[in-house]
């Protein structure tokens, strides 16, 4: 995966690189037995971003972020078309979590509401 990220990786990946919400983000960090997309370890925030497989795969999904919520981090779910289609505002929603550290299902709430008002 760390050599032939989907479209979704590659996009999200030049938007928080190289401190691009102002901390530090890592790529495919090994967290126990799972691997995180991204991560910032300051913030102890995970953003996974899913593809179509998880839709069939929510048993596994759920253990997993419960074992990262065991081990102090916080878990922002993602789909793949979300972030080819509303770039920004995923990126937004990843700024108001380091800043405001909510539930990331409240996080998501307020984002899409936003993108609906808008267009």
């Amino acid at each position: 995966m760390r050599r032939e990220p989907t479209d979704a990786e590659r996009r999200l990946w030049a938007k928080l690189r190289n401190y691009g919400l102002g901390v530090r983000f890592v790529r495919q960090l090994p967290i126990g037995p799972y691997i995180a997309d991204f991560a910032c370890r300051a913030a102890r925030l995970v953003v996974e971003l899913d593809g179509g497989q998880h839709g069939t795969s929510a048993a596994y999904d759920q253990r997993r972020d419960a074992y990262l919520a065991n081990k102090g981090y916080r878990v922002l779910r993602l789909w793949n078309p979300e972030v080819l289609s509303n770039t920004e505002g995923v990126v937004e929603m990843i700024r108001l979590a380091l800043i405001e550290q909510p539930s990331p299902a409240s996080l998501r709430s307020a984002v899409l509401s936003r993108k609906r008002e808008s267009g």
